[in-house]
């Protein structure tokens, strides 16, 4: 049994800007398989690249800091930076807010993210992975679901329709980010 179109759907899901957003459709859409069989190996491939993050970049982060200039005055930057700028969300809502941050399928969401942020507020493994492999869960039932929305309805309507209700969707996103910040400066 050949196992590669499974291989590059769990790779794209392990990528920064891939992970499900791109590995599911793609699976969904371009190899024609199985929702079961693309769900579990989209979900594999992104708890495996979270788990190295949440394994890794500790050792990586100290090694490199010690070693190489550059590298300690980054770390030492960004920790102090984004402690700075976002240690009151963090304290607030803590490590129960990463299922939620990483189950919603938005641009700069996803198991990555959520790993880096723990790492960077030295949430402990024991924690941190669990609540953020749940999140990855619930957001490859949204993707999976949201794909095959969308190839439903291009299957009944044509791809026209379903790029208008995207466009639709998009435009109507922005408005309401739109009219949400012109509220906060009021």
């Amino acid at each position: 049994m050949d196992f590669a179109q499974e291989l590059k759907i769990f790779l794209w899901a392990m990528t920064p800007i891939g992970e499900l957003r791109v590995a599911i459709p793609m699976g969904l859409t371009v190899y024609k398989l199985s929702p079961a069989v693309v769900y579990f190996f989209a979900v594999l491939g992104n708890l495996f690249s979270t788990l190295l993050i949440l394994t890794f970049l500790g050792a990586f982060s100290r090694w490199t800091s010690r070693n190489i200039y550059f590298f300690n005055r980054f770390f030492t930057w960004l920790f102090s930076q984004t402690r700075k700028n976002h240690y009151d969300k963090v304290n607030k809502y803590g490590l129960y807010l990463l299922p939620f941050f990483v189950a919603v399928p938005l641009p700069i969401t996803g198991g990555w993210t959520a790993s880096l942020i723990a790492f960077v507020f030295g949430m402990p493994f024991k924690k941190a992975f669990p609540l953020i492999g749940l999140g990855i869960l619930a957001a490859g039932l949204i993707v999976s679901f949201l794909t095959r929305t969308g190839i439903i309805i291009e299957k009944n309507f044509g791809w026209q329709v379903l790029i208008g209700i995207m466009l639709i969707s998009g435009v109507v996103y922005w408005l309401y980010k739109r009219n949400k910040n012109n509220l906060k400066n009021l």
